[in-house]
């Protein structure tokens, strides 16, 4: 808004100079010619009354005077005095006879290089003709067009400068509000604070407060309902696999134990859904970050060696150089995103190959499994909610998900590649995390 203001109120200035201007140089033009040509009247009649008295005052009035300048100066008038036949009697000092016709003329007229006036006195008997260039009218006539123009070169810049500062300054209040959405982050949905705002913008900015309000009252309801639900059911969920754990133990091998088992495995996999929906809840909270970053480094060993005790797949964990890598996502949140990726990795990866778990120095934290390469098509929806690869592993779809609603409320970046790099195969997410 502001670029295209500032370079149209310019453009518009500078047209509406350059039509003023030739407006005006039409009409000095116009001005010049009739006041230039009213000169040259003027001059032929008192030259005509002056050089008749000089004439019938001569000796000889048929011979050819030409009068003599008082000092050497660059006439643009000349005239030429004739008598009744046509013969030349008086003329000025600087003359071309071959401008003027060989028939004298009155009145005004134009020649390819010279403007005239012819007016005769004495019954017509004497005859007076007046000349100017023209290349000196077209010289006065661009020398002023000149002068119009001139400022052009000026006005523009300046225009351009004056106008871009007054749109700058009447803006502020929508650039401020603007920076203010630039820089709050996905998860915010407080109310911008619009301030100096244009009567024009001011409804804009409510409505956009409001359409917050809405999507923030509309997300803690959901979150709200997706935490208590996952929370009212792990009490149930755990009571009801403690009596079926007891009926499995009780029950006689045969059809009745196959079916408890069953049944315990489906109530793992609920109770493990819970879990899910609850970190999901988590992730989609907000409050990702803290005030003072914190050592990451403690953490994902914790992690990685709690995975190790509890699954036969080898994790091999690579640490920088570095005592410290520091960053402001929330511990807790940090562990439950790394352990969902530990977890999808060790789900879908190949039993027989190890996990890698790398951090780099840079804030760089990546989670590598050996496998077959995940299809494109099925890469790009994995961090969708229950979206699944091709895969036999069980899961719920949610994993990923987590992970990605942590990395974008966090204001970190994950990425997910398929075969990983370096490799031919293998899966391969890598996070960034904020300093």
């Amino acid at each position: 808004m502001q670029r295209r203001l500032g370079v149209g109120l310019t453009l518009g200035t500078t047209l509406l100079w350059l039509f003023v201007a030739v407006v005006t140089a039409l009409i000095v033009e116009d001005t010049l010619n009739k006041t230039l040509d009213s000169v040259l009247e003027e001059a032929a009649q008192r030259l005509l009354s002056l050089a008749v008295v000089e004439i019938f005052n001569r000796e000889d009035s048929d011979l050819l005077q030409q009068v003599a300048a008082l000092h050497p100066h660059e006439e643009y008038i000349t005239y030429l005095v004739r008598g009744m036949d046509g013969a030349p009697l008086l003329v000025s000092h600087d003359i071309d006879l071959s401008v003027f016709p060989e028939t004298p003329q009155t009145g005004l007229r134009s020649t390819a290089t010279h403007r005239l006036y012819g007016i005769s006195a004495v019954s017509d008997t004497f005859f007076i003709e007046v000349a100017e260039p023209l290349a000196s009218r077209r010289q006065a006539k661009w020398q002023t067009i000149g002068m119009l123009f001139l400022p052009l070169a000026g006005l523009i810049p300046l225009s351009l400068i004056g106008i871009w500062w007054f749109v700058r300054r009447s803006l502020r209040g929508v650039l401020e509000y603007r920076t203010m959405l630039e820089v709050r982050g996905a998860g915010d949905l407080s109310p911008v604070r619009g301030e100096n705002l244009p009567a024009e913008i001011v409804p804009i900015g409510e409505a956009v407060n409001q359409l917050l309000e809405r999507l923030r009252r509309t997300l803690e309801a959901e979150r709200s309902f997706t935490a208590n639900s996952a929370h009212e059911l792990r009490t149930p969920l755990a009571a009801t696999l403690a009596q079926v754990q007891r009926l499995r133990r009780e029950a006689p091998d045969g059809p009745i134990q196959d079916r408890t088992e069953r049944i315990e495995a489906s109530l793992r996999e609920l109770s493990r859904l819970s879990e899910k929906l609850m970190q999901l809840a988590k992730a989609e909270s907000g409050g990702l970050l803290v005030e003072s970053p914190e050592n990451i480094l403690p953490i994902v060993t914790h992690l990685v060696d709690d995975f190790q005790r509890a699954t036969e797949t080898p994790l091999m964990l690579s640490l920088p150089n570095e005592a410290c890598v520091m960053s402001s996502i929330d511990p807790d949140v940090l562990a439950i995103l790394l352990r969902n990726l530990i977890e999808n990795a060790l789900k879908h990866g190949q039993k027989d190959r190890p996990v890698e778990v790398c951090v780099l120095g840079n804030g760089l934290l990546r989670v590598i499994n050996a496998g077959p390469v995940v299809p494109v098509e099925d890469l790009n929806r994995l961090t969708d909610r229950f979206q699944r690869a091709n895969t036999p592993a069980a899961g719920s779809g949610l994993g990923l998900a987590i992970a990605h609603a942590i990395a974008v409320g966090a204001g970190a970046t994950l990425t997910l590649a398929s075969p990983a790099s370096g490799r031919v195969d293998g899966f391969e997410a890598s996070l960034r995390l904020p300093h």
